[in-house]
């Protein structure tokens, strides 16, 4: 369609993504990226050539927002390969050949909060100039990391930069980095505050208040928020004092730390997708069990107190983490809101919510500006076949997309799924899953 074509879409039921409830036959009209009109007026109000898509029995709602994505990443199934298998080149090619599966999966935003190689502001430029093909995207570069590392132990080497990761050695490198990356672009600055170290079980927090300070002050001083990793109680409790403005994960959350969170505004994406897709379908992809009952106890430990956040006003936001071979992209941006429901007792209307008005946080658009079926909001928009205020399972199956328009432009859903061949070197090739004794062959 023209750039200044109007779309009207009539006969469906609109969820406008605010938590109301659904209203039927109502109709919806966009021109450009912009929002005319919803509801019986829209009709009126269409120009006479306007283009007319009928969607009854269809459900109009804002298109999803994944809070919590690795675009840059390309699906590896170790860290192994994460750090040492991804040249920059090519990194940069897999992202802009992955990112377009997110619009064909209803994804019209999301957050890249960290990178590897420094590739997300790159990527989100080539996205606005409409050299690649993708949602609208809010990135970061390197997530902040300390000597004591992150997820990935002691592959995080103890200065400079490698894979996702730039390792601070003291305060002023904390400050300086922080500047140098919004200098080049980045609008969010992440910081990884838990790590794993050898001698504990699960994740120590390996940051203080006053470094974590020095970032988000520094940050916030140049317009920019912050975002950070926090798989316990106490790095969600300190960074909430610190003044982080979203915070991933948020778990093992307790009383203290949830006050912490109240009284400072802070958001959470509590991302229970790659944890829920390890322990209830890891076996048909040969995952580690044993990190099952580990995974299965963090969700059962964090969800009653996210509850608790949720009804205090603490915005809830949905991210998917895809980005790992668990978690490959295009497959399950929705499935965040199934667990929001399941496990934390959201209506479906509430959860998304937390999927599309609340991910207005994460691209730092102002609320109700995006992710909302509202006059002069953006004209990202899903049609999907059913009721996902029902049932939001319908949002992680694709067969039912109808339409996605982003920034009001259809998105061509009648495309092959991308398919591609691995590159060279790509994967981790091993020459045996056990050694090969004497006695394995003659026992």
């Amino acid at each position: 369609m023209s750039s200044a074509e109007q779309v009207l879409l009539t006969g469906g039921s609109v969820i406008d993504g605010t938590g109301a409830r659904p209203r039927s036959d109502t109709a919806v009209l966009f021109e450009q990226d912009r929002i005319l009109a919803v509801g019986p007026g829209a009709i009126a109000e269409a120009a006479a050539d306007a283009r007319i898509i009928d969607v009854s029995g269809c459900t109009v709602m804002p298109g999803l927002i994944d809070s919590h994505c690795h675009i840059t990443f390309g699906e590896p199934a170790s860290n192994d390969e994460l750090f040492f298998h991804r040249p920059q080149s090519t990194s940069m090619l897999l992202a802009a050949f992955n990112v377009q599966k997110l619009l064909l999966a209803g994804v019209t935003g999301f957050l890249d909060a960290d990178c590897i190689f420094d590739l997300g502001p790159a990527l989100r430029e080539a996205i606005e100039a409409g050299i690649v093909e993708g949602p609208r995207m809010a990135a970061g570069l390197n997530a902040l990391l300390t000597a004591a590392g992150g997820t990935a132990g002691r592959l995080i080497p103890d200065t400079g930069q490698l894979g996702y990761a730039h390792v601070m050695g003291d305060r002023d490198e904390m400050i300086r980095t922080t500047r140098q990356q919004i200098k080049f672009g980045a609008d969010w600055i992440k910081i990884h505050v838990t790590g794993s170290l050898p001698n504990s079980s699960g994740e120590l927090t390996v940051w203080s208040l006053d470094e974590l300070r020095a970032v988000t002050d520094t940050a916030h001083a140049l317009g920019t928020p912050t975002i950070a990793h926090c798989r316990s109680a106490e790095s969600t409790r300190l960074a909430a004092l610190a003044g982080v403005d979203l915070i991933l994960h948020a778990s093992f959350l307790d009383e203290h730390a949830l006050d912490a969170v109240v009284a400072a505004g802070a958001a959470i994406a509590p991302t229970f997708t790659f944890l829920a897709n390890l322990i209830d379908h890891g076996h048909l992809v040969g995952s580690a069990t044993s990190q099952v009952d580990l995974f299965r106890g963090e969700i059962d430990a964090t969800a009653a107190m996210l509850r608790t956040a949720f009804d205090a006003g603490v915005p809830i936001l949905c991210g998917s983490e895809s980005g790992f071979a668990l978690t490959p992209y295009g497959h399950w941006h929705a499935r965040e809101l199934e667990l929001l429901v399941d496990t934390m007792g959201l209506t479906p209307l509430e959860a998304i919510s937390c999927a599309t008005r609340n991910g207005a946080i994460a691209l730092r658009r102002p609320l109700d500006s995006i992710g909302v079926v509202a006059v002069g909001a953006a004209a990202d928009l899903l049609v999907v076949e059913g009721d996902p205020s029902i049932d939001v399972a319908v949002l992680g199956d694709r067969r039912r997309f109808r339409h996605v328009f982003s920034r009001g432009r259809d998105v061509d859903l009648a495309r092959p799924w991308p398919e591609r061949r691995p590159l060279p070197g790509e994967k981790v090739g091993q020459w045996a899953m056990r050694p090969l004794t004497r006695d394995l062959v003659d026992p």
